[in-house]
C-alpha cells in the first residue's frame, strides 16, 4: 500500500478528509479509510490534478466516479465494524470498492461494463487489496452465491429496489441505493427485519442510471 500513496498527494488527501470532517463526517474508520485509498490512481490523468477535490469525476464509458463526499455519507450509513460480507453493484473505478475493503471483511463487486472491470482490477491488485472479488454481470441480480450479506451498497440509481437484493440481505443487513427517475433520485436505506423491510428516505442525489433486468433497460 505504502508505494500507491504517492508523498506528491499526501496534502491533498489530507485537506479532503477536513472537507469530509466539515460536512459533518465523522465516523473514523469511514475517515481512515479514506486517508489510506490513493483516489488519484482511479480517474483518468487528465483529470488526477482534480482527484482530492469534493466532486465527482468522469471515468469513461458513460460512467462517473460519485464525489467523496457522497461516498463518506454512504460508508457512514452503513455502519460496518470490519466483520461484515458486503455486496456492492456497480465497481465502476473501484474506488468505493477499495474503500469498503478498509471497512468490511469481505467485499463482493458486481460491474456490467468489462473495460471497467479490467481497470478496476489492477488497480485494487496494485492497492496491495485482497479480501475483495469482483463478477462481470447484472449487478441487479445480485451475486447470489455468496449471499446473504449485511450490507449491499448500489452506485447507480434504480426505478424500484432490485428484488434479488432483497432476497439476499441478511437479517438485519442494510440495503443503500439512489431510488428514482432517471435524474433525479433520493437515496434510501433500506433495513431487512425477518421477513419485512423497513425504508428510511436520506437525502436526494443524481446518480446514472442502475441498468439491467431489475433496474433501467439501455433503451429507456
Amino acid at each position: 500500500m505504502a508505494n500507491t500513496l504517492d508523498p506528491a498527494y499526501r496534502g491533498k488527501r489530507r485537506r479532503l478528509l477536513e472537507v469530509l470532517q466539515t460536512n459533518g463526517i465523522k465516523d473514523l474508520a469511514v475517515l481512515r479509510a479514506f486517508d489510506a485509498t490513493p483516489r488519484h490512481l482511479f480517474v483518468p490523468t487528465g483529470v488526477r490534478h482534480n482527484a482530492y477535490e469534493d466532486t465527482a469525476l468522469p471515468i469513461g464509458n458513460g460512467q462517473t466516479i460519485s464525489q467523496p463526499s457522497v461516498h463518506a455519507r454512504s460508508l457512514e450509513l452503513l455502519r460496518l465494524t470490519g466483520h461484515e460480507r458486503v455486496l456492492e453493484i456497480g465497481t465502476g473505478s473501484g474506488y468505493q470498492t477499495v474503500l469498503l475493503a478498509h471497512l468490511a471483511a469481505q467485499v463482493f463487486s458486481v460491474e456490467r461494463v468489462p473495460t471497467l472491470l479490467e481497470r478496476a482490477r489492477e488497480i485494487i491488485r496494485e492497492c496491495g487489496v485482497n479480501n475483495v472479488s469482483l463478477l462481470l454481470g447484472d449487478g441487479t441480480l445480485g451475486w447470489r452465491e455468496y449471499a446473504p450479506y449485511d450490507a449491499i451498497v448500489v452506485g447507480a440509481a434504480a426505478p424500484d429496489i432490485p428484488k434479488p437484493l432483497l432476497e439476499q440481505l441478511a437479517d438485519g443487513g442494510r440495503l443503500l441505493l439512489p431510488l428514482g427517475g432517471r435524474d433525479e433520485q433520493m437515496l434510501v436505506l433500506v433495513t431487512r427485519h425477518g421477513e419485512s423491510y423497513e425504508q428510511r428516505d436520506i437525502t436526494p442525489v443524481r446518480f446514472v442510471p442502475l441498468l439491467g433486468t431489475h433496474g433501467w433497460s439501455g433503451s429507456s
